[in-house]
């Protein structure tokens, strides 16, 4: 099954909702960047939840990151969203490793540890807007559940799971995002709460072959649920020698003509999707 996400609403509007399945895209980057198990499941939730929340953007070329950055042996980690269902990111030391949890479960937030979550959304104006809050647990769902009750007032729920093969591919990943709307009755919020509680974890529900709508219809299909959208999901990162090449053209003269001096091609390096661009003195000697 394709990696892909759905919007939703329940409960005359009360509720929106959004969930994925989005095991194609975190092994991509588990692949592109060979991460440790336990950075792949990190980084494969950050991803989920941006997902998620890059389709909460209005425009079209508006730009979502989030940084998460802690004194576990990962450092930081950096993901991107767009509204079209495009996602990258990556981690500052992906060969990160950390013993299992005491429930034997990799540990998230174990190799996070202590520290901050920032949250950038660039809509085109002159300064993005930012929003930096402590870190809760590590585990990336609660930081991001805490993130939108601190930062945008809104009552959130959301769920996020990475499970992987013995053979340290990724074999589920996916998540949720519950949000209340202002007007939401107090009986409804009583009956999502003992519904959330109920709710086994997300890569348990994509391994008994619940897709998206499923999940949905699990958590809010007896309160009118209305699946409003359903967009693919994917990795997917713009760079190309093409556009690497103007950060060449923005150097500094002297600082070209020393490169081309030196007789050596020069490389550089895509964070995002780990590729490498080559440039020949030939081709600094144009750009020179």
């Amino acid at each position: 099954m394709a990696d892909y996400l759905v919007r939703a609403t329940a409960a005359d509007a009360q509720i929106r909702a959004f969930a994925v399945t989005s095991g194609d895209l975190v092994e991509e980057a588990r692949s592109r960047h060979d991460l440790s198990p336990v950075v792949s499941a990190a980084l494969g939730r950050l991803m989920t939840g941006a997902c998620m929340m890059g389709s909460m953007l209005k425009g079209e070329k508006d730009i979502l990151t989030l940084q998460i950055s802690g004194e576990g042996p990962v450092r930081s980690m950096t993901v991107t969203a767009d509204a079209k269902g495009n996602v990258k990111g990556y981690a500052a030391y992906p060969q990160a490793m950390m013993p299992p949890n005491a429930q034997g479960k990799l540990d998230v937030g174990g190799v996070i540890g202590k520290g901050y979550l920032t949250v950038i959304r660039d809509m085109g104006m002159k300064d993005p807007y930012s929003s930096r809050v402590e870190l809760q647990t590590g585990e990336i769902a609660d930081d991001l559940t805490y993130y939108f009750a601190a930062s945008e007032q809104v009552p959130s729920s959301v769920a996020l799971g990475v499970l992987m093969e013995r053979n340290n591919t990724v074999k589920q990943a996916g998540g949720f995002i519950i949000q209340l709307m202002p007007f939401t009755r107090e009986e409804v919020i009583r009956k999502l709460e003992e519904k959330l509680t109920g709710m086994k974890p997300v890569t348990t529900l994509l391994e008994e072959g619940n897709s998206p709508e499923q999940i949905l219809e699990l958590l809010l299909g007896d309160m009118g649920l209305e699946i409003q959208e359903k967009m693919p999901v994917r990795f997917f990162c713009g760079c190309s020698k093409e556009r690497v090449e103007k950060v060449l053209y923005s150097l500094k003269k002297e600082d070209l003509r020393e490169m081309i001096a030196e007789g050596k091609d020069v490389e550089l390096h895509c964070h995002f999707c780990n590729t490498n661009y080559v440039f020949s003195v030939a081709e600094l000697e144009k750009i020179g």
